[in-house]
């Protein structure tokens, strides 16, 4: 007669194993790819950089039209209709049936914040599993949209088992989280290992004299807080310089006139928003990076840490949030204040005409790029917090002991 206590112990560890090895996670966002935008974008990286490593479904909404159900990269996604997008924020009552089906069977729910009509899904929805909250930002321009709002913000606060943020900026500087330290962990966004693979190809610019003209660049959506005017208004007192602008939104024609009216229109040059390769070359071609937002709608700027991927050095502005703890004043470029054509113009001639400042300022930079934003990084940091919240199931110690007494 022999003791299988072990071996029944090893069978149902295994059993568990198999059916709980992966934590099955629901992502929710407004929009998904092929969106653009800095939130979108770090989704899909937490959708397929850990899809191997979870059960990953993403929720988010269309645009505009009927809902989807699509494998984008391997990654199941699934897209609520939607009559509009209105105030930054898509209508959809079907997001609000499809998050209570897909929730029923999830461990853990990861909004994206903010997204209201998530709050609502999940307050009517009776989820009971874990809730984790990634805070891009707090609401700043729909102040009539947050008074409706607030009531199920801050239940979802008091709700959520988790808040990160990307920089102990969005936390300090929240009217909404900074009271709720306990809750929050700080994972830094990291660059597309596209972007890190390509800034790796490049070969370093040929360095520069004060008779060469240089490049300039700015990459992001032309929408208000993004200070693309002040940005004109600066370079037309900059010498030797050429200005691109990358990126699409509803104040191209303005800022065309706007370059137009200034005389620098042979000075700056629009271009459509580009994929990687493309991107990637104008990160490569430039000589520094200019991120000129005006509101704290902008809370970190993505495309500085591929800018500096590259080893360019970035001038951002002082706002509250987390911009200005990304590239670091007198380190890796220049902070210089918000809606300050003058202070913007002096850091770019500034680096245009120091070539000793603008070499320390890209090493600075290449080498935080990699230490502080590497996308590994931000992947395995994240699941180690998910994991933190849905443990592997454990067994007692004495197990063998209790069923010693079985035999065959």
């Amino acid at each position: 007669m022999e003791c299988y206590g072990r071996d029944l112990y090893e069978h149902i560890q295994a059993v568990a194993l198999t059916m709980t090895d992966k934590i099955r996670i629901l992502q929710v966002n407004k929009f998904y790819h092929p969106v653009t935008g800095g939130v979108e974008r770090v989704v899909q990286q937490i959708a397929e950089g850990l899809n191997d490593d979870l059960d990953m479904t993403v929720l988010a909404c269309q645009k505009k039209g009927p809902g989807k159900n699509e494998k984008i990269n391997n990654v199941r996604v699934i897209k609520s209709g939607s009559f509009g997008t209105y105030f930054s924020m898509p209508v959809s009552f079907s997001f609000l049936r499809d998050f209570s089906r897909l929730s029923r069977n999830v461990d853990i729910v990861h909004i994206h914040m903010p997204f209201p009509l998530a709050d609502v899904a999940i307050f009517l929805s009776g989820y009971k599993g874990k809730v984790v909250l990634w805070w891009h930002s707090d609401i700043v321009k729909q102040k009539k949209l947050l008074l409706f709002y607030l009531p199920f913000l801050k239940w979802l606060l008091k709700r959520a088992d988790l808040i990160v943020a990307a920089t102990e900026g969005h936390i300090d500087d929240s009217a909404f989280i900074c009271n709720r330290k306990d809750k929050c962990v700080v994972i830094p966004y990291g660059v597309d290992k596209q972007i890190m693979e390509l800034s790796d190809q490049s070969r370093p610019a040929r360095p520069k004299d004060n008779a060469d003209t240089f490049s300039v660049l700015y990459i992001g959506r032309l929408v208000y807080y993004k200070g693309c005017d002040v940005l004109l208004e600066a370079f037309s007192k900059v010498r030797n310089a050429q200005l691109t602008i990358v990126g699409e939104g509803p104040l191209r024609s303005s800022l065309e006139k706007q370059a137009d009216v200034l005389g620098i229109s042979k000075k700056v040059d629009f271009i459509s928003f580009l994929d990687y390769r493309g991107l990637a070359e104008k990160l490569a071609e430039c000589d520094f990076l200019v991120l000129p937002s005006v509101e704290r709608s902008e809370a970190f700027g993505l495309v500085q840490i591929e800018a500096m991927a590259f080893g360019k050095p970035v001038i951002n502005t002082d706002l509250p949030g987390g911009a200005p703890m990304v590239s670091l004043d007198g380190i890796t470029g220049f902070t210089v204040p918000p809606n300050d054509a003058e202070a913007l113009a002096t850091a770019i001639q500034r680096i245009i005409d120091e070539p000793e400042l603008r070499e320390r300022f890209g090493k600075a930079a290449y080498k935080r790029a990699r230490e502080e934003f590497s996308m590994d990084k931000m992947l395995s940091s994240l699941l180690t917090e998910y994991k933190k919240l849905i443990p592997l199931p454990s067994f007692p110690h004495d197990f063998e002991r209790e069923t010693s007494g079985l035999k065959s």
